[in-house]
């Protein structure tokens, strides 16, 4: 079995092993910057550790898995784009760094690498496979699409949030954990259990990144705290708060989400004290909780040996129990 770091690795060496077209290197490079800027690499680690639970022979689902990745950093590019974004990872983004016009196009290109390295899919896999990650596509579109309507829409609701959340980020972890389980020869019904425990892993990861970015310690967490409250961003936090708040809090939460306050770090801390008021710190806190317990739940339902599931169930719980 490999280990997380064994499968970080592996990851980290396929992608700064691919091959470029060298004709029009301003296309490249910046593909070749945004991949070289690090992170998690969650999504292909889930669909390695899924298809090592099923087989001890992962080569074959290492440039799917990379394929995941890479439509990932795809996405970012666009999105620091859509929110005029000038740093990720505590690097300037790509159109920080060029311009937006190459931003655009450079993304682009990342679509048909990513796409490239799926193809790489064994083919008596491949269009299962093609089918997974193609819908979790779109669907991750469709969900930049709902959180910019949202952005001025009056009213979120909790269900409409979740929704945005869950085909914004929560897909393409599912996807990448089914990929995984496919490659590794995991019979259909296993596979589907293990789609779903990635759907409700990423939901459950992105409710406990917006407390965290109210409620995280600054070092544990690596970036400072009240990112999105500054953005005026509907987090989850935020809508429970406008279901809550009544009477004067419900219009201070307007006056200051409305531009009424100037200074960060006086608009952060009015903002945290209104959801200290409202209990909303344990509030969002049970509802990941609860994604991450239905996620454990489908885990368990996965006839591989226990033993098989030790590093999936480890990083899950590192995913969920960031300190904060």
């Amino acid at each position: 079995m490999y280990n997380h770091s064994d499968l970080k690795e592996l990851v980290d060496r396929a992608l700064k092993n691919l091959s470029y077209n060298q004709e029009a290197s301003k296309l490249t490079d910046p593909v070749k910057y945004v991949l070289s800027l690090g992170g998690k690499r969650l999504r292909p680690v889930l669909a390695l550790m899924t298809c090592n639970m099923f087989s001890d022979k992962i080569d074959e689902a290492v440039l799917p898995a990379v394929g995941l990745e890479i439509f990932h950093n795809f996405t970012l590019v666009h999105d620091d784009i859509m929110d005029n974004a000038a740093v990720r990872r505590s690097f300037p983004t790509v159109h920080a760094k060029w311009d937006n016009n190459q931003a655009i196009l450079s993304g682009d290109v990342m679509a048909f690498i990513a796409n490239d390295c799926i193809l790489q899919t064994p083919p008596d896999k491949l269009l299962k496979i093609f089918r997974v990650y193609n819908k979790a596509a779109v669907e991750v579109c469709m969900g930049q699409q709902l959180d910019m309507d949202y952005e001025k829409a009056a009213i979120v609701t909790q269900e409409m949030y979740l929704r945005m959340i869950e085909l914004k980020t929560a897909v393409l972890i599912a996807a990448a954990v089914k990929t995984g389980a496919i490659i590794g020869g995991a019979e259909e019904k296993d596979a589907d259990l293990l789609h779903e425990f990635g759907r409700n892993l990423g939901l459950a990861f992105q409710v406990q990144d917006d407390i965290l970015d109210i409620w995280g310690d600054i070092k544990a967490f690596g970036k400072s705290r009240g990112g999105d409250i500054v953005a005026n961003k509907k987090t989850l936090p935020y809508v429970k708060a406008m279901e809550t708040a009544t009477g004067k809090q419900l219009k201070q939460l307007h006056d200051l989400f409305s531009g009424s306050e100037k200074d960060p770090e006086s608009k952060i801390k009015k903002v945290t004290d209104l959801y200290d008021q409202l209990n909303l710190r344990e509030v969002t806190e049970t509802i990941a909780y609860d994604y991450i317990n239905k996620a454990f739940g489908l885990l368990q339902k996965v006839t591989v040996d226990e033993k098989r599931k030790k590093e999936i169930t480890n990083l899950a719980i590192s995913l969920i129990g960031r300190d904060h």
